[in-house]
Order: structure tokens, then C-alpha cells, then sequence
């Protein structure tokens, strides 16, 4: 596990003694991010999204409130409550609701979120233009979204081999063959994951998300020891929808036969690092950090 990393909140005294945001959708990194503010003495103010959070997020806040996925209005309500000028938004919320015939009705939009939506997204539903005009609209009240992996540097992929296990040699080579594809893919904005065996790609990452690509692979392909690449698109906006690899990947990724799991530096959460590790050690399953442009031979993969 690499050594945990200052946060730049931490050394200002005034920016310390002003709460920090939280919004946050499904699964543990929510839970993570917030140990993480408040190893960074934040106090630690939380917008819960309704139907997403998970139960032990809210004893980690000292202020806790529920909000719809889409009710901007009260978003901004609940910052100016609670004294927040920046926040960290993270957790999934499923794509496959932004393709709901009745989105509309299910998620209950107020009018902010109506307005937004028809000026700006009607016809542009991609995530990053979604992020970047909730962003810009969140900033015009006066709440700032900021990277959201600041104050967990000590969960992002690091260089080289994380796991006890190495790649195998026809790993590494599917590895180097597959990474400027999976650029490519991320550029396109179609998806964060492929996965390669034999220099032969399985599967491409859509809207379905990387644990039912890997499902699709391990169908597709009945031989084990096949690779899983993923990372963030170039040019990524880290402000929200990190990729993340976490417990369930490792484990359907080792039912679905892969052997090995590469990452972009920097670019990948590993949520709760030390547990993902230990685990992909006991399934044996080989984690490697690889930069951003891999372009290099696939030994000098080993290096960190």
C-alpha cells in the first residue's frame, strides 16, 4: 500500500475549518472518500442521493440529508444550509435510468433540473457533457465540484505490479497490444474497459458497465488467464465517474476466468486499495499500473 498522501485542503488552516461537500451516489466509495475528508480534519457535510447511498454513510457526516438524483434545486438548497462552497461527487448512479422511458416521471426533476435539461441536455446526454453543465450550473450558485479523488490518493492505481502475482508474459503482450485501443475506445466516449486474450479483443465496455462486460467476456471466452483493461478516457474530467475496480470486479472477473486486471496510473480508483489487493493475491489475479500513453515494450511494464 503506498504511503497516504497530504491532501492540499489539509495545510490551510481556513480552509480546514470549513465543511467539505459530499454528494453521493451508490456503493463504498462514498464511504472511503469520507474517511478520507475527515482523516484530513474536514468536517464533512453530505448530500445523500435517494435510493443510492449506502446505510453507514450518514454516521460518517456530521450533517447527513436526502436528496433526488435530479432536484438540483434542493442540491444547492442543502449546500448553502450547510456552509459548503466545494464537494466531491461520487458514486455510481446507472446509466440505464438515463434510458428510461419514464425517467421523468421516476425520478421526480424539479424545475431546475427540468430547465437544465431541455436548454442544455435534450439532445446531449454523454456523461462528460452532463458533468460538465451540472458543474457550471452547480458553480453559478456558488457550490464548486473538485476533483474527486483529492483525498484519496492512497486508493488510486500506482505504477507497475500492485499484487504479489505478475502478469504473465502473454498478459503483458495483450496488455501493450490492447492499451491504444482502449484509448481509442475511451475517446470515442463509448466505455472505460476492454478485455484481450491472445491479442484478440473479447468485449468492449458500453452502457451495460464493466461488471456485465466481464460477465459477456467470460462467456465469450472459455479459456482463463484473459485481461481486463481499464481506464479513464483522455482528457477525463476527474471531477466525477472515476473508473473504479473493486471487491465484485475481482470477483467476477475470477468467475468469468481473467487473470490479470491492468490500470491506468492515476486514473483508476481502487476502492479500499489494501482489501482489492489482498484479494486479487488470494484468487490469483495479477494487478498492474499502466501510464497513461503505453506505448512502451511490455517488460518495462514491471518497472515502478
Amino acid at each position: 500500500m503506498t504511503a497516504r498522501a497530504p491532501s492540499r485542503f489539509a495545510a490551510n488552516a481556513e480552509d480546514v475549518s470549513r465543511p467539505i461537500g459530499l454528494i453521493a451516489g451508490q456503493g463504498a466509495l462514498p464511504v472511503i472518500v469520507a474517511e478520507g475528508m475527515r482523516a484530513a480534519g474536514r468536517r464533512v457535510s453530505c448530500i445523500g442521493l435517494a435510493d443510492q447511498f449506502v446505510p453507514e454513510l450518514p454516521a460518517l457526516c456530521d450533517d447527513f440529508a436526502e436528496a433526488g438524483i435530479v432536484q438540483l434545486g434542493r442540491w444547492i438548497r442543502l449546500a448553502r444550509r450547510f456552509g459548503i462552497r466545494e464537494a466531491v461527487m461520487v458514486g455510481r448512479v446507472s446509466k440505464a435510468r438515463m434510458h428510461d422511458p419514464l425517467r421523468v416521471f421516476r425520478q421526480l426533476p424539479d424545475l431546475r433540473a427540468i430547465n437544465l435539461w431541455y436548454r442544455k441536455l435534450r439532445h446531449d446526454r454523454r456523461s462528460a457533457t452532463l458533468l460538465t453543465v451540472l458543474a457550471d450550473d452547480l458553480a453559478k450558485e456558488g457550490l464548486v465540484l473538485i476533483d474527486s479523488t483529492t483525498f484519496i490518493p492512497d486508493h488510486l492505481a500506482s505504477a507497475g505490479t500492485m499484487t504479489h502475482r505478475a502478469p504473465t508474459a502473454d498478459q503483458l503482450s495483450d496488455i501493450a497490444f490492447g492499451w491504444p485501443l482502449l484509448r481509442q475506445v475511451g475517446s470515442l466516449d463509448i466505455g472505460q474497459a476492454i478485455a484481450v486474450r491472445e491479442k484478440d479483443v473479447i468485449a468492449v465496455e458500453a452502457v451495460e458497465g464493466t461488471d456485465r462486460m466481464i460477465e459477456r467476456a467470460g462467456t465469450l471466452c472459455r479459456r482463463k488467464g484473459w485481461t481486463l483493461l481499464k481506464t479513464a478516457r483522455p482528457g477525463h474530467d476527474m471531477r466525477a465517474d472515476v473508473p473504479t475496480i473493486g471487491i465484485s470486479t475481482l470477483e467476477n472477473l475470477h468467475a468469468a476466468g481473467g487473470g490479470c486486471i491492468a490500470v491506468g496510473i492515476g486514473r483508476v480508483i481502487l476502492v479500499d486499495r489494501p482489501k482489492v489487493l489482498a484479494l486479487a493475491d488470494q484468487l490469483g489475479i495479477a494487478i498492474v499500473g499502466v501510464p497513461d500513453a503505453q506505448h512502451r515494450e511490455p517488460s518495462t511494464l514491471l518497472r515502478s
